[in-house]
């Protein structure tokens, strides 16, 4: 682990703004009459997860899902740096189409950085971004590689967090002293050491009762006493979780649900 990361938790400051709180499906699900999907509660609308991270003018976006177009409207995004994926999933990578608003306006390309693995699966999923013989007006790509090393983007630094979801390995990324983890039912001891010192930590549970390849809420609280940072924040939620005024009351104090448009200011 780079310590020099880690020293500098408190010389900048980050706006965190959660684009979305939502896992696979969003809140509500299509067709679901359930009391979640009806509640009038806006903090039970969920997009497709994703946050951006503010520093000087400089804007990342962690994870284009299927939202991002609607995202970007909501928040009035005029200047976006660069999109940092997690991993392959459709809820995470479906909207990169929409970059190409950012290409005309900005007159550049969008620097994305993912993972060999991930940049596979977005040639398959896009390969008309990234075809010898590019059609008109489709979206203006630059790859950059990322492994489990700092790196620093738009003079925003982080530091990835390898995770697995299921048996799929997942980056989540600290930023100062902020971490950003979703989609994992697994982090491996020596990534847990690179959470020493969060102060804010946004973290996956998708419902009150055990799953496959996600934390469940206990599991989520579990980390979080290891972690012990000052605020932490639950996303990636599913309609399964409850009412999020309900669950809100049952929560430690320092522990609360993430919602779509929540902002930090670290």
């Amino acid at each position: 682990m780079n310590k020099a990361l880690l020293l500098n938790t408190n010389s900048v400051d980050l706006k965190i703004t959660f684009l979305g709180t939502g896992t696979s499906q969003g809140v509500p699900v299509i067709a679901c009459q359930c009391r979640v999907c009806l509640s009038k509660d806006s903090r039970d609308k969920r997009l497709r997860s994703s946050v951006m991270i503010e520093e000087k003018g400089n804007v990342l976006v962690i994870d284009s899902g299927p939202d991002f177009r609607q995202q970007m409207l909501r928040h009035n995004v005029k200047n976006l740096d660069a999109i940092i994926f997690t991993h392959e999933h459709k809820d995470h990578v479906a909207g990169l189409d929409d970059v190409r608003a950012f290409n005309f306006i900005l007159k550049r390309p969008m620097d994305v950085y993912a993972e060999k693995r991930v940049q596979d699966a977005l040639q398959r999923e896009f390969m008309y971004i990234f075809s010898d013989h590019k059609y008109p007006g489709i979206p203006d790509i630059k790859m950059h590689m990322l492994n489990n090393s700092e790196f620093s983007v738009a003079g925003i630094r982080l530091l990835p967090i390898r995770v697995y979801h299921h048996e799929l390995p997942v980056f989540g990324f600290r930023i100062n002293s902020f971490a950003y983890i979703t989609d994992l039912n697994r982090i491996p001891d020596e990534e847990i050491k690179k959470l020493e010192g969060v102060k804010y930590f946004a973290i996956s549970a998708l419902r009150i009762k055990p799953h496959v390849s996600h934390f469940c809420l206990q599991e989520a609280l579990d980390v979080i006493q290891k972690i012990k940072p000052e605020k932490a924040y639950l996303t990636h939620i599913s309609h399964q979780f409850g009412l999020h005024a309900e669950v809100e009351l049952s929560l430690p104090e320092h522990v609360r649900l993430a919602y779509d448009g929540l902002e930090i200011d670290i």
